[in-house]
């Protein structure tokens, strides 16, 4: 996860307290009351992406990689903060891999089984199933939440909807920095 100790820190403080994967149940309104209080409490924007990552990560079990890719104004994703093991694609071009053609096609994937998908790009020979959701604002794509599986079939509708409150906390979250950098 990129950041500081400092960053560490300020994401531990609002973690989920006493909760383990295993008891962990995924609710996004709660992981966006949770980037709420970080934000609140002066937390950067990477600090927030960070906190969404943890928060995320740990809500479920089934979930074994959980990163953001930032889509790039040169058409490639670039990875962000990510738990889970590490991956050599750190940079993917827009049109390759489930992250990649999730952006060409402007839509949320969810892939249950990895095996199966002609575009897959293999982080890990562990994986079985993939999940991308978009973090946009209308048209415009700022970044995804790519999270993998160990199991096939993880992800149902509901675990989709859940992520993309969180997605679209995040778009807020980006569209307000670039109403700030501009």
């Amino acid at each position: 996860m990129r950041g500081g100790p400092e960053d560490n820190r300020a994401i531990a403080r609002f973690s989920m307290e006493e909760t383990t994967v295993a008891e962990a149940t995924l609710n996004g309104s709660e992981i966006c009351s949770r980037l709420d209080q970080l934000a609140a409490s002066g937390a950067n924007f990477d600090q927030l992406l960070a906190g969404a990552v943890d928060f995320l990560h740990n809500a479920h079990a089934d979930f074994h990689w959980t990163g953001v890719y930032e889509l790039f104004p040169d058409n490639v994703l670039r990875l962000g903060p990510f738990i889970g093991a590490p991956t050599d694609h750190v940079f993917i071009s827009v049109g390759r891999g489930v992250c990649g053609s999730a952006v060409a096609e402007r839509r949320d994937k969810n892939v249950p089984d990895v095996s199966k998908e002609p575009n897959y790009l293999a982080c890990s020979s562990s994986t079985r199933s993939e999940l991308v959701v978009l973090i946009r604002d209308g048209e415009k794509i700022f970044a995804q939440i790519d999270i993998d599986s160990h199991e096939v079939d993880a992800f149902d509708a509901r675990t989709e909807t859940e992520v993309k409150k969180v997605a679209d906390w995040l778009a807020r979250a980006y569209a307000k920095r670039q109403r700030a950098d501009s």
